[in-house]
């Protein structure tokens, strides 16, 4: 049955059919072929059990956040206070790229709506001021992938209701991680520009005075996250009434700086609507098909595929990351996480290891998945804000990131804590 699902999934899926099909598509196949029960008869209540969460009402929140945010001109307002931050380190504007994502990533929970939003406003930036195409955007493809790792993140709460583990704790988990990656793309930053030092443009400094000023408008984005994520480990909201909080503190951030309009509203809304509908299709769809994996017993004919290979808990985490980093050259990471995870995490639970700490690793590798080819959707979100050049030009940018993700990964794996630190402090 492995196999054939395996084979199924990558051959609809290269029929460039919508993934949520495709996963309805395979329940249905799952349930001609692999069981003796009718199984399709409980789809309805599958549907409705699935979607009817409360816990994914955050999702078109958080969207929306997001949405509004962009579309209002907060982004244009960070950047340029960010830039006036970082420029004096050997990578120049490329340092605002990274450190403009990381803000933007705590409060949109978004990848590719973060990944939009500073290639937008910093592409034009770019052909100003002479910096080398290739890493400067790779910085933003890879800036943008700290979306779903930095709180609050909508592939966290996805993740944490399939698991149903707790979404506090992911949120605490993913904070060191999503930090340390950050300031380790900063840092591979530093290095390529201290070796090849055309790459990173004009190094720019500015006075005090108008550095501190520009803290002014980092501010409203640190109350935002500080509302979220603080009213969430406080007790005194659960992420979806935190999300909604922070849908109605984004407004007034935008109302604030004269961003709302008729327009703008419109879009935001229209934005959410489509992105919503996207993942719900996805969630629904891979809840009937971990329904029929499940009754099919997919999941006790894995097992036993994996105790029969003889590996140790160390070299079964190995083997699932190359499965992740192989996949992700293939799969959107959204499907991919939904598919996967009714697959690997309870054979990882059974070899010992945290749910929580996991769903950090996946994420990590996730992330790299948003940023290799074919189908890294950052990698066309920031060439469709480009305008010029080729597709192959961020992708090359995006190669150093990669690798930092990667040691990541395997610092995750050697020291568990770094995830775990965190939730079992504030336990």
């Amino acid at each position: 049955m492995i196999s054939y699902v395996s084979v199924g999934l990558l051959g609809l899926l290269a029929l460039s059919i919508p993934v949520g099909i495709v996963l309805f598509l395979l329940g249905f196949g799952i349930d001609t072929f692999f069981s003796s029960f009718p199984l399709t008869r409980g789809l309805g209540n599958m549907v409705w059990s699935s979607s009817n969460s409360a816990t994914l009402i955050a999702i078109p929140f958080f969207v929306l956040l997001g949405e509004i945010l962009v579309r209002s001109g907060v982004a244009t307002r960070t950047y340029a206070a960010l830039d006036r931050w970082v420029s004096w380190l050997p990578g120049g504007l490329v340092h605002a790229n990274v450190a403009t994502a990381t803000m933007f990533s705590a409060t949109s929970g978004s990848s590719v709506a973060t990944a939009a939003t500073v290639a937008t406003v910093a592409m034009p930036q770019a052909e100003k001021l002479g910096y080398d195409p290739k890493l400067f955007s790779g910085a933003i493809a890879a800036g943008g992938t700290l979306g779903i790792m930095i709180p609050p993140s909508i592939n966290l709460i996805v993740y944490g209701f399939l698991t149903q583990s707790s979404i506090p704790q992911l949120f605490l988990a993913g904070l060191i991680p999503g930090i340390a990656l950050a300031i380790g793309f900063m840092a591979i930053t530093v290095v390529i520009c201290l070796i090849c030092p055309d790459l990173g443009g004009t190094r720019r400094t500015f006075p005090f005075a108008q550095m501190l000023r520009a803290l002014i408008d980092l501010v409203p984005i640190l109350i935002l996250f500080g509302m979220i994520v603080g009213s969430i480990y406080a007790g005194w909201a659960t992420p979806t009434e935190a999300a909604a909080v922070g849908v109605a503190g984004s407004f007034v951030i935008a109302l604030v700086f004269g961003g709302v309009s008729w327009s703008m509203i419109t879009q935001s809304l229209t934005g959410t609507v489509k992105i919503t509908s996207m993942i719900m299709l996805i969630v629904i769809g891979a809840s009937f098909l971990n329904f029929t994996l499940a009754s099919a017993g997919l999941g006790r004919e894995l097992t036993e595929f994996m105790t029969g290979l003889g590996l140790t808990p160390l070299k079964t985490i190995l083997v699932v990351v190359v499965l992740y980093i192989v996949l992700g050259f293939f799969i959107e990471t959204l499907s991919l996480m939904v598919v996967t995870i009714p697959i690997i995490v309870p054979l990882v639970v059974a070899q010992g290891y945290d749910v929580v700490w996991f769903g950090i690793l996946m994420i990590v590798l996730i992330e790299m998945a948003l940023i290799t080819p074919p189908v890294g959707l950052n990698l066309y979100v920031v060439q469709g804000a480009r305008k010029s050049g080729s597709l192959n030009e961020v992708m090359l940018g995006a190669l150093p990131y990669c690798l930092t993700m990667l040691a990541m990964a395997f610092l995750l794996i050697a020291f568990p804590s770094i995830a775990l630190f965190l939730p079992n402090a504030l336990q």
